[in-house]
């Protein structure tokens, strides 16, 4: 189904793609793939609401987002729902996964705030300037399946609360909880046509990218498919973010609380099956001595990770997204291991009984690890963490800092000094100081660097509101009220002498 112009509707297309149950490889429904038509349809209807919706008092689309709020909340348990049964992680992950999109949203509350100008009385004689920030108009979000309504909700309210209208074109894979968001919206009293959600392939995607009624896109996917977007998008004369690809690195000093990081290991690198731009994929233990404590302390707890369906009790990860997926993922721990990478976990072999057709991957520790393995070099984004044994801060730091992506990186360690020359010198968006995944929360901006973003704001928090508006400024003389000896009543229109 799509979701245009405040109703659900069935594809035209003819084209549709089947939905998965990734826990058992079953096909549990079909997903509609947009034509361009029915793309141009949305945007269409966005372009009709966005008049009403631009002058529509910033206090008012604020008591919008408040009852879509308190909707949500209502409704977390059947979102969470949602999620698991077309990604596959976990209940608490995507409980875990509205409730960070939810800041959002109460960011978003707050807009009449947001939106406030600057104003200077007197810059000349007589005159005054002052700065707006106004809509940018239609505007579009293509979000990827790994989070399927935490990503929207960094994108919509933003855009919505700032007096925007919005196309999205969610993934097709797990396309479920999208749908139940833009009906939410819709309920919590959001005019039609303000919000429409198009599910669909490259089709939809290049039709968003080049129609010129489209002013601005947000993405969040792969880096080969956010350069395209980018460029193309940029070509087209469009504002555009692109937030792509991560390897995030995680450097562990001789100093660290070792428990602490192995724990905080343990969630970053398995959470979400590592199916996530923020996962830590490589930990830089700084010695050897180092390592081989942390890849002790970890791997019993790797080996015990239970894995299943995510309704099953006490599951704490799920599969992957897709059997490519899985395939893929296998694929790169073979090449590591044949690079000389250490196998000390191995989750290619895992078989669940009853679930023998899922797409699952075991928790996999890979140690030894050296910079030329593609198991280093590549966003693997499964389940497979890798371990390298740089033998000071400076060779780790080198690491970080040549790497192609810049995504996020944390260190662990009890040496204040150190925590703040690398928070303070090191080339990556998002910082962590013995905080695995610093994820900034909704009042704060999320983004990477280097090749792992593309555009000049990042998502949601103020560099949201700057993305989602145009400044206009305004330069503004008076009369005095007193010309050739006249006094002017501007209460009743007359003059006197």
């Amino acid at each position: 189904m799509h979701f245009i112009q405040g109703a659900t509707l069935a594809g035209t297309s003819g084209r549709s793609q089947d939905v998965f149950n990734p826990a058992t490889g079953a096909v549990v429904g079909t997903v509609p793939l947009a034509s361009t038509g029915e793309v141009d349809a949305a945007i269409a209807a966005a372009k009709a609401a966005l008049p009403g919706w631009a002058n529509t008092p910033p206090a008012k689309r604020a008591q919008v987002m408040f009852k879509f709020r308190d909707l949500i909340i209502q409704d977390l348990d059947k979102l969470a729902g949602l999620i698991s049964a077309q990604h596959g992680k976990t209940l608490d992950d995507a409980r875990g996964e509205v409730a960070r999109g939810l800041e959002v949203v109460e960011f978003a509350c707050g807009i009449p705030h947001l939106l406030k100008g600057e104003y200077s009385a007197q810059v000349a004689n007589a005159v005054d300037s002052y700065s707006l920030r106004q809509p940018v108009g239609v505007v579009a979000g293509i979000t990827p399946f790994n989070f399927p309504a935490m990503v929207p909700m960094w994108m919509f309210p933003m855009a919505l609360a700032c007096g925007n209208t919005f196309i999205l074109k969610p993934s097709e894979r797990d396309p479920g909880a999208p749908l139940h968001l833009a009906q939410l919206l819709s309920e919590a009293g959001l005019p039609d046509g303000c919000l429409n959600v198009v599910n669909g392939d490259k089709e939809a995607v290049d039709a968003i990218l080049d129609h010129p009624d489209i002013a601005a896109i947000s993405f969040v996917g792969s880096t080969a498919i956010g350069k395209y977007i980018y460029s193309r998008g940029c070509s087209n004369g469009k504002r555009v973010q692109a937030l792509c690809g991560a390897k995030n690195h995680m450097i562990i000093m001789p100093d660290a609380d070792m428990g602490q990081a192995v724990d905080a290991a343990m969630g970053a690198a398995y959470g979400s099956a590592g199916e996530r731009c923020m996962a830590v994929s490589a930990v830089l233990a700084v010695g050897d001595d180092t390592a081989d404590r942390f890849v002790e302390q970890l791997a019993p707890k790797v080996r015990a990770l239970k894995i299943g369906q995510f309704d099953e009790p006490g599951v704490e990860m799920g599969p992957v997204i897709t059997k490519d997926a899985k395939d893929r993922i296998i694929g790169y721990i073979d090449q590591g291991e044949s690079d000389g990478a250490k196998v000390v976990v191995d989750g290619r072999n895992l078989s669940l009984q009853g679930y023998e057709n899922g797409f699952f991957v075991g928790g996999t520790l890979l140690d030894h690890v050296t910079p030329d393995m593609s198991v280093y070099r590549d966003e693997i984004f499964g389940p497979v963490l890798s371990v390298l044994r740089p033998q000071s801060y400076d060779e780790a730091v080198q690491l970080v800092m040549s790497h192609e992506y810049g995504n996020g990186t944390a260190i662990f360690t009890r040496d204040g000094d150190a925590a703040r020359e690398f928070a303070s010198t090191i080339n990556i968006g998002m910082v962590g100081v013995n905080v695995p995944i610093p994820v900034p929360v909704a009042y704060h901006s999320f983004g990477g660097w280097k090749a792992s973003m593309f555009g000049d704001h990042s998502i949601h928090g103020m560099e949201g509101v700057r993305f989602y508006t145009k400044l206009k400024t305004v330069t503004a003389r008076w009369p005095s009220g007193i010309k050739d000896g006249a006094v002017f009543n501007f209460h009743s229109g007359s003059e006197t002498k």
